[in-house]
């Protein structure tokens, strides 16, 4: 209806997650929270949810609804109707229904008036259905950005107070909701409405800190062009891998991080970084559960900032060689476009180094002397005794 491609169709219907099981031999059923049926089709999963009901007044024992003392649903296997089912959807333009039977659309929340005023509003009571699932706040910034709309005043209203809400949510949930925000091509708009009704404080705190300390500093200016870039490699259809947001998202805690353990423990400052890095990714994941082939990928990108100025030797040709080396020469680039004036003939050397023949990089290579290896030893010289006149 707005001229754009589907990601995918939500499939309901009124058969129990149960009766779904019994018409497909191919079916299983996943999920606590939610029951939903899954239908394999060789490579292809279609799942189906139960049209949900209201919790009030169950009688069906096997029907189970369970909330928090904050209203967050911890279970909702609660049935009912198409039209108790569009009263529990989140958005009213996430209530629009699609029937097969007749190939209309049937509409049961004003989704459509929604869809013209270009608003994303909640349905019910703003305040009960943020606590009901805190991850609705994320969902409304999404699509907001993603569809150019903006959201309705009543449902933007407790967002700022009830962002908080979201350190409730588990980690690993939190990381498939950031994905969505920062590799759908909107990356830049779904950062700075995170930041406008205090939604990034929940996600990465110790940047938050910093970037509130400096709103116009390095930092800001480091992170809004990484989402820049990003929205731009992903609308190209360019890859962008998850290890390379986060490596930045992380970096100044990093750094801030590794400053205080090398004045607090008298370490040097490779041994503080190395700690720091440990630290950081550990207090990152009590938020948000990164996997680790991409806490992996994040380290290597650390690490290689590290050794981007020893290039004397064989170094720079063997750092070329590492599979995150692309990486952190873009982590490098971004580095000196936000700001880093004091890295720009770093980053001047290497982009001329990478567009050079073999020849011509060991010619770059030879120009630097020593700079940036170990300086060669000098020979002790031998001591000549005189032999004594006779």
């Amino acid at each position: 209806m707005l001229g754009q491609q589907p990601k995918d169709f939500d499939v309901v219907t009124n058969a129990t997650p149960e009766q779904v099981k019994k018409l497909f031999r191919n079916c299983r059923l996943i999920g606590r929270r939610f029951r939903l049926a899954h239908i394999v089709f060789g490579r292809e999963i279609i799942e189906v949810a139960t049209m949900r009901g209201h919790h009030e007044a169950q009688e069906d024992k096997n029907q189970i609804s369970q909330s928090s003392e904050q209203g967050q649903l911890l279970r909702d296997n609660v049935f009912g109707s198409i039209e108790e089912d569009a009263e529990r959807r989140d958005f009213s333009i996430n209530a629009l229904y699609y029937s097969i039977n007749d190939f209309c659309i049937y509409d049961y929340a004003n989704g459509l008036a929604a869809i013209q005023a270009k608003q994303i509003e909640l349905i019910g009571d703003p305040e009960t259905r943020y606590r009901e699932d805190p991850v609705r706040m994320l969902r409304a910034v999404r699509f907001a950005t993603k569809l150019d709309m903006s959201i309705a005043p009543k449902s933007e209203k407790p967002i700022t107070a009830l962002a908080s809400l979201l350190d409730n949510i588990p980690p690993a949930r939190l990381f498939e909701e950031v994905l969505k925000l920062f590799l759908n091509g909107k990356a830049e708009a779904n950062y700075l409405m995170l930041r406008q009704y205090g939604l990034f404080k929940s996600l990465f705190p110790e940047l938050d800190k910093i970037l509130d300390k400096n709103p116009d500093g390095l930092e800001a200016e480091f992170i809004q062009q990484m989402f820049q870039n990003t929205d731009k490699r992903i609308n190209a259809d360019k890859k962008v891998t998850p290890a390379f947001i986060f490596a930045a998202l992380l970096w100044f805690p990093l750094l801030e991080r590794a400053d205080k353990i090398k004045q607090q423990e008298q370490l040097s400052y490779f041994d503080a970084f190395a700690q720091a890095m440990n630290k950081v990714l550990s207090e990152n994941a009590q938020h948000i559960a990164v996997p680790k082939r991409f806490t992996l990928g994040a380290r290597d990108i650390w690490h290689i900032q590290q050794r981007l100025d020893k290039r004397a030797g064989q170094r720079a040709y063997r750092l070329t060689q590492q599979p995150r080396f692309k990486a952190a020469y873009d982590f490098l680039l971004l580095r000196v476009d936000a700001g880093e004036q004091q890295h720009i003939e770093l980053a001047q050397w290497w982009t001329q180094y990478l567009s050079q023949d073999i020849n011509g990089q060991k010619e770059m290579v030879k120009t630097l002397g020593h700079q940036g290896g170990p300086k060669p030893r000098k020979r002790p010289r031998r001591r000549t005794t005189k032999k004594p006149a006779e």
